[in-house]
């Protein structure tokens, strides 16, 4: 049998080899110029290891050729193509070889250091803020996705319109009057990534700081996510706390600030939706003013108990920016939100984000409309809602029958609940769970740091996201969240 040369290693000179072995699969004697692609790649590797040491002569084109079964031209012509880059040097009467600046890449000196262990993640993530990750409705996205894409005019393809897809702007047009009683029209709104990436564009974030559409202060609920806090603080917005009962935010504070941001329909994390006499006061002062309200909608359509709250944004579209997101409903990983904008921001809001689409894919854009108007997105939803409310009862239940004297809040809505713990047991209850593998986090996290225990009294809590963990996981994660809560005064 005739030995390949594609499938050894031969030898050049007396003591140099190359292999040619992983050049088989790329080029082949039944290729056009395959041996010679091959003998140009095995020299270059042979050089850049260091077995090729700059300076050394390289065998006559005769020899190498008799060597590898090639033809003579074949070896002469990827000498002179490593010649021409660079690779080798040839002289007349002293032959072909590597040049001297063809050095060898050098490996950095390996300094032996301890590594920490990989981290372990948490047994049972019981934090708040996601939706349950294997729920996610891949085959029908897919088909929404497929759809979109065959039906795509040529123009998606070059560069989307800041404003977003037209397409998705009439779907949610339509969705949001729909089921959150959103008075607005497609050119009032504004597709962004999420509800992080609104707030950039709306205090100038997105622009390298400066003015932006709106200016601080800025009121916030006394209770709230930190991250967006610090989002803001690091734009150099301040942010003023107001204080929270049964009823929701306190909007008789409300002072000089020409802002205010809040979570009405399900106020994040202490639950309850905002009173409707507060939801008119709110829009009293924003006219009285000339402020503007930000209304968060970040889990409006998970209600249990009744029928969703409706926004506050149909009081007044003119005073009101509504914002959500299919963070919650479908998946953070869909990088997809929207502004509902009173008509004088809409301008301002396009120059900030500026003259092209740079966040929001329009791909994704025109399979959320198919998948909106195709009527998948309501299916998923109330699938969900039934998901989590089966959830939420199943919590509510494990309490009752081996924490009873844990009060748990805000399970009317949303995709997590506030569990009141007793006066000083907080930070104990949370190195509790961590011990036992649990993910979560203690009420403390989300206190504004401004907030006075005057204004505010502070509360001892953890917030348990319900919907996070897959629905084979959910029992044990259950089992072990009451067995980290601290015993009722009988124990």
């Amino acid at each position: 049998m005739a030995k390949s040369w594609v499938n050894s290693a031969e030898r050049i000179g007396a003591d140099l080899h190359l292999d040619l072995s992983e050049s088989s699969e790329s080029s082949g004697p039944g290729r056009p110029g395959g041996h010679r692609a091959a003998l140009i790649r095995a020299l270059r590797e042979a050089v850049r290891s260091g077995r090729l040491a700059p300076g050394t002569r390289l065998p006559p084109y005769r020899s190498l050729a008799a060597d590898l079964g090639v033809a003579r031209n074949t070896v002469a012509d990827a000498y002179a193509e490593l010649v021409a880059e660079g690779w080798l040097t040839a002289r007349q009467g002293s032959g072909t070889a590597v040049a001297e600046r063809a050095q060898p890449l050098r490996r950095a000196e390996r300094v032996p250091r301890k590594t920490p262990p990989r981290a372990r993640g948490p047994r049972h993530d019981l934090r708040q803020g996601t939706p349950d990750a294997s729920a996610f409705p891949r085959a029908i996205w897919l088909t929404s996705y497929r759809r979109a894409l065959q039906q795509a005019p040529n123009e998606v393809f070059g560069p989307g319109d800041p404003a977003g897809r037209v397409e998705l702007r009439e779907a949610l047009t339509e969705y949001l009057a729909r089921a959150r009683g959103v008075r607005t029209e497609p050119g009032r709104i504004v597709i962004c990534s999420g509800f992080a990436h609104a707030l950039r564009l709306l205090f100038g974030q997105d622009r390298g700081g400066g003015d932006g559409v709106l200016r601080g202060p800025l009121a916030v609920e006394a209770y709230g996510l930190g991250f967006h806090r610090e989002l803001l603080a690091a734009g150099g917005v301040r942010t003023v706390p107001l204080p929270l009962d049964d009823d929701g935010a306190r909007v008789d504070r409300l002072e000089r600030e020409r802002a205010v941001l809040l979570t009405p329909a399900h106020q994040f994390p202490t639950g309850g939706p905002l009173h409707p006499e507060r939801r008119a006061a709110v829009i009293d002062w924003a006219r009285a003013r000339g402020g503007v309200v930000l209304e968060d909608d970040y889990d409006g359509e998970f209600r249990y108990d009744r029928k969703p709250v409706g926004a506050v944004q149909g009081l007044d579209p003119e005073r009101v920016i509504f914002i959500g997101s299919v963070s919650k409903s479908l998946s953070p990983a869909v990088r997809l939100g929207w502004m509902v904008l009173p008509e004088r921001y809409v301008d301002d809001v396009l120059a900030a984000k500026g003259e092209r689409e740079a966040w929001a894919s329009t791909l994704d854009q025109l399979s959320l409309a198919d998948f909106i108007v195709s009527g998948a997105y309501d299916r998923h939803v109330r699938r969900m809602r039934q998901r989590y409310r089966s959830r939420r009862d199943r919590l509510v239940a494990a309490l009752a029958t081996h924490a009873p004297h844990i009060e748990v809040t805000g399970v009317a809505a949303g995709l997590h609940a506030v569990l009141r713990l007793p006066p000083g047991t907080e930070r104990s209850t949370v190195k509790a769970a961590t011990w036992q593998g649990i993910a979560l986090d203690g009420l403390a996290e989300f206190r504004h740091p401004d907030a006075t225990e005057t204004a505010m009294p502070i509360r001892d809590g953890i917030v348990v996201g319900y919907a996070t963990p897959s629905e084979h996981a959910y029992g044990a994660a259950l089992e072990a969240l009451c067995g980290a809560l601290p015993p009722g005064e009988s124990h």
